[in-house]
């Protein structure tokens, strides 16, 4: 498989017995039903003859950054869309999202002195995995929407039937999102000096505009500091790295995108930098294990209140066995009443095998509730959840690596909560997602003040 790639010991057995294609002969879950299988062969074979999104060493590099992550050096901040949509796709969106999260890491870089990795929940998240096949509304059944990628949200029997076209859909749309980042990345936009610029209209708190409009000037003071030392130059300042991941549950689309790196030899997924396993796809024998224990961008899983701690070392050793710090991201989402529960067990079972892991809080969905007819999260859930993650890692002498949130650039009313309060009754003004709610920029900005806060307390 490799040619004459040179692979460690520990890796041998690992890639043996795995091609891209693996994942075909073991159980799978969350799949969709097509109705045409020659349809669906076409269209993969279609997308392999696609240029990659993403390359193999930019996996690498994300890779690498994981590592210091992992190692207390770093600290990951990944959101955006809980499922992007082909309707609501244009530049503004994609704009406002990836300001946000570049606030989100200003605010915590300038508080905590230490990097923040960026990996936008983008280019990609299209597929939801569902918790039942089918949905029923007044009498009748239809197959579940699992994400603009597989069918359409309408509940009528034609958008609802799986079309292999919609992967072809994700994939240009995913390019044209992939495209625009990278500009917004490298070409100024991300620049320190703009960081006034990145105000949004509507963060209409005014504390919260206040201590952000604060962070701003002594950046600005930082930088005539540098610019008068002469230091204004470094490429840090004029640009940054951004990454994308996506949750990868459909393997027919994974699978056309991986691709041989003609300089290692090795396989990689080149539809993201950075995969996951979500929380129902995560059985050690089943399909999503197989395909992505084989590919070389770092991966994450989700780790919810079902893990055990054998489980999650047997996961562990299938993804990682070659214990790379940078290799493996687990993602708690606990629930904020269950992280003092259940969290502390897997710690110290990872701890005591010795295991280099990436810990990550995913506080939105385990902190999903009803409100009338909307899916909410309470805003002071979601705030409970992270301060919990981050006081049971430092009790357990571990590092709190990393934060895993659904949000959204828009000024939307999906949770319930925040400095400016949305309420149960206003949800219905701008009740805009796909799926599950996501957290506004006001809300999103608040959460990384706190973050800020607790990192910087920690690196006492």
């Amino acid at each position: 498989m490799h040619g004459h790639a040179k692979t460690s010991r520990s890796e041998q057995p690992m890639k043996q017995n795995w091609s891209p294609a693996s994942w075909r002969a073991k159980p799978i879950q969350q799949q969709p039903e097509y109705p045409d299988a020659a349809h669906l062969a076409q269209v993969e074979e279609t997308l392999a003859g696609y240029p990659p999104l993403v390359f193999a060493g930019e996996a690498r590099e994300l890779r690498r950054l994981f590592g210091e992550v992992s190692q207390g050096r770093a600290f990951l901040l990944q959101g955006g869309d809980c499922a992007e949509s082909f309707a609501e796709f244009s530049a503004t969106k994609i704009r406002d999202t990836f300001k946000v999260l570049l606030q989100m890491a200003i605010a915590m870089t300038f508080a905590a002195g230490c990097p923040v990795v960026k990996v936008g929940r983008m280019a990609g998240q299209f597929a939801k995995p569902r918790s039942a096949g089918s949905e029923t509304v007044d009498g009748v059944t239809l197959p579940a929407y699992r994400g603009d990628i597989v069918n359409g949200i309408d509940f009528d029997a034609k958008s609802r039937v799986p079309d292999p076209q919609r992967l072809l859909q994700a994939y240009h749309q995913s390019t044209a999102t992939l495209n625009l980042l990278r500009a917004f990345a490298q070409g100024g936009f991300a620049d320190l000096h703009q960081v006034h610029q990145w105000n949004l209209d509507f963060i209409a708190d005014a504390a919260l505009s206040e201590k952000y409009s604060q962070l701003a000037d002594r950046i600005d003071e930082t930088l005539a500091f540098m610019r008068a030392c002469g230091l204004e130059n470094a490429p840090q300042l004029h640009e940054t790295s951004f990454f994308t991941a996506h949750e990868a549950l459909l393997l027919n689309y994974e699978q056309a995108l991986t691709r041989q790196d003609s300089l290692t030899g090795e396989w990689y997924d080149c539809s993201a930098h950075m995969l996951w396993i979500g929380d129902r796809t995560r059985q050690p024998d089943g399909a999503h294990v197989e395909f992505l224990r084989g590919v070389g961008n770092p991966i994450g899983v989700k780790v919810g209140p079902t893990t055990d701690p054998e489980g999650l070392l047997r996961l562990i050793d299938l993804l990682n066995p070659d214990n790379d710090p940078g290799r493996l991201n687990l993602i708690a989402r606990m629930g904020a009443d269950r992280v003092e529960e259940h969290l502390p067990a897997l710690i110290r079972a990872v701890q005591r095998e010795g295991r280099q892991v990436l810990w990550s809080s995913d506080p939105m969905h385990g902190n999903t509730i009803k409100a009338g007819s909307y899916k909410t999260r309470a805003f002071e859930s979601i705030l409970r959840e992270v301060r919990q993650f981050f006081a049971v890692h430092q009790a357990e002498g571990s590092h709190a690596g990393g934060i895993h949130i659904e949000m959204t650039g828009q000024n939307v009313t999906e949770c319930i909560g925040g400095s400016r309060a949305v309420t149960a009754d206003s949800l219905s003004d701008r009740y805009h997602t796909q799926c599950d709610p996501r957290m506004n920029a006001d809300q999103s900005l608040e959460l990384a003040f706190l973050i800020a806060e607790t990192l910087k307390q920690a690196r006492r």
